[in-house]
């Protein structure tokens, strides 16, 4: 996007919506290549190597869209400036949790911890804490040891940071879809032929993912 003496149409602002969700979607399913050593953080080296470009990359359209001449004042470019500002901002955010979360799990794998017992094959299988519960079957089990093996680990802390490692994914991976979905419901309505949206003082005309984060911010009070 360049600076420009045009103010961008509505169709023009529901396209560079509709970018951004495209791009945030694509964060979960980013492969990185990933050494044996380190398998446990295969489900987070994707999104962590991806995120950075997509934000870096959204916040240099952030900043030309600001900076175009005439500056967007109309209903639906401050709509569309409001929608792209909470993006960028959610999707900062949620970097810096994936990032911390990472950092905890590769502190956890360098700290030296005492023994404990090694996972045995059960009948009603073996259960973790947090959102993940894990059931091996003989074949699994030995997989899950020889993964341990190679990472340096004992299998009962190579599941438990590879739990860890999944649940980080999973988070990000909510975060990305839904910042993904309510661009991509902003970008729709600005491609309405009406005159919405307005911003007013009805709350249902504000952007779906500002009245996502209002309402997150609700429940957490």
């Amino acid at each position: 996007m360049t600076n420009d003496r045009t103010a961008l149409t509505r169709s023009e602002l529901a396209d560079l919506l509709t970018e951004a969700a495209q791009n945030v979607g694509g964060i979960p399913a980013a492969e990185y290549p990933t050494a044996a050593a380190r398998s446990y953080l295969h489900p987070v080296l994707g999104p962590l190597a991806a995120g950075p470009r997509v934000i870096i990359e959204l916040n240099d359209r952030f900043e030309c869209f600001v900076a175009t001449e005439p500056r967007p004042a109309g209903s639906a470019g401050l709509f569309a400036l409001a929608s792209y500002a909470s993006a960028l901002g959610w999707l900062t955010e949620s970097f810096a949790e994936l990032t911390s979360s990472v950092d905890e799990i590769c502190t956890r794998v360098g700290i030296p911890t005492e023994p404990r017992a090694p996972i045995v094959a059960a009948p009603g299988g073996t259960e973790r804490d947090d959102e993940f519960d894990f059931t091996f079957n003989a074949l699994e089990l030995e997989a899950v040891r020889n993964a341990a093996e190679a990472a340096g680990l004992a299998p009962d802390d190579y599941v438990e940071v590879l739990s860890q490692s999944l649940l980080a994914a999973a988070r990000i991976t909510d975060a990305c879809m839904e910042i993904s979905s309510c661009l991509l419901d902003d970008a729709d309505l600005l491609s309405e032929v009406s005159d919405r949206p307005r911003l007013d003082n009805d709350p249902g005309s504000l952007p779906a993912l500002v009245r996502s984060l209002l309402a997150r911010m609700e429940t957490t009070e």
